[in-house]
């Protein structure tokens, strides 16, 4: 018996399990989460502040409810008989669905409400604008194209998702991640197409000695700006414009920093991006990789063979690589002690680090 077990009914759900998904996306969009906050509205009150129908509203509301996001409650009857009278006079009057009153979970309050400082709601939108794509994947394998143009290309408010959303990510995984990549004694960081430049926050918020560098896009500097700034780290680190496989990178380091880079591009793309950051370094200096890393086989783990697939939507040649086509790119530039570290992140990402 294979060991997940398929059978039709498991399959179904399999294929279904986008509606599930829309109904996240679709309270996402819709501001459900924030807007409740941290109050208990009927659906009538939460229909009138949003502006939508209450028919279709309450619809979405339930469902919520259903996947265990909000919380769906009739209101309490009050002790004071003048008070429950009048309550009573006026559900009389109103749609009965107005007894019930909608409040977040703990889990939606946390992450699905923007006032929450661990909001993930602009990751669940980028999540949101693939959706389309991913729909035609059939039309992608078949050509060998991509269906999408990549989110940092995108109009704003799409580039917005996207780089909030890598912000979302990175500052779930950068506090657990930080602490296991040795930088003592170094005083520079390259963060090659750092985006809002989260990491190189965290590199210097663990790091007192260090400066750091963000390179990308100038379409990123308004955001990684405002993020520098929001830290107080204004002071060490700095905004550089440039697109690193087309420009060459100025200046000496004693580190770079790949994170979630070299999926984007094709294998001799990463050649050149990685050669780039190694003669950016001082001699004695670090590179370290940061990626979805399949294994050898490229068969597993599910989450970068599920994303080699989103690649391939996006770009002409992006996919995940294994662990020894990373370890083959650094090789190829120059790198010694090349060592893959014990760290797994979130979605299977790991850690490739190689020194000049």
């Amino acid at each position: 018996m294979e060991s997940s077990a398929w059978h039709p009914g498991k399959l179904l759900a399999l294929s279904g399990s986008y509606w599930q998904t829309c109904t996240l996306h679709g309270g996402v969009k819709l501001d459900i989460f924030t807007t409740i906050g941290e109050g208990n509205f009927t659906a009538g009150e939460i229909a009138k502040k949003i502006g939508a129908p209450l028919r279709s509203l309450s619809m979405l509301l339930d469902a919520l409810c259903a996947m265990e996001l909000l919380k769906k409650e009739e209101e309490k009857e009050q002790e004071d008989d003048n008070i429950k009278g009048e309550r009573q006079n006026k559900a009389a009057k109103e749609d009965q669905q107005e007894k019930w009153r909608y409040s977040n979970t703990q889990v939606s309050l946390t992450f699905l409400s923007k006032h929450s400082p661990q909001y993930i709601g602009f990751m669940i939108m980028h999540h949101h604008h693939l959706v389309e794509s991913w729909s035609r994947l059939d039309e992608s394998v078949m050509t060998g194209k991509p269906i999408r143009t990549r989110a940092s290309f995108e109009e704003e408010e799409k580039r917005e998702s996207f780089l909030m959303g890598m912000f979302n990510i990175a500052m779930q995984t950068a506090p657990g991640l930080v602490p296991t990549v040795d930088l003592s004694g170094r005083k520079s960081l390259l963060d090659l197409g750092g985006g809002p430049g989260t990491y190189a926050i965290h590199f210097c918020l663990h790091n007192p000695e260090l400066t750091a560098v963000v390179f990308d896009l100038p379409t990123t500097r308004p955001f990684a700006e405002k993020t520098i700034e929001r830290f107080g780290q204004q002071n060490r680190i700095t905004f550089k414009d440039g697109n690193f496989l087309t420009d060459q990178i100025k200046g000496k380091y004693d580190a770079v920093w790949i994170s979630h880079i070299l999926h984007g591009d094709s294998p001799s793309e990463c050649e050149q991006t990685i050669k780039k950051a190694a003669a950016a370094l001082e001699p004695g200096g670090m590179i370290i990789v940061h990626d979805f890393i399949l294994n050898n086989k490229k068969d597993a783990p599910l989450f970068p063979a599920l994303f080699s697939l989103n690649m391939l939507l996006a770009t002409g040649g992006g996919q995940a690589y294994s662990e020894q086509e990373i370890m083959n790119m650094l090789k190829n530039a120059g790198c010694n002690n090349i060592f893959r570290t014990p760290y797994k992140g979130p979605m299977e990402s790991g850690l490739v680090i190689g020194t000049i």
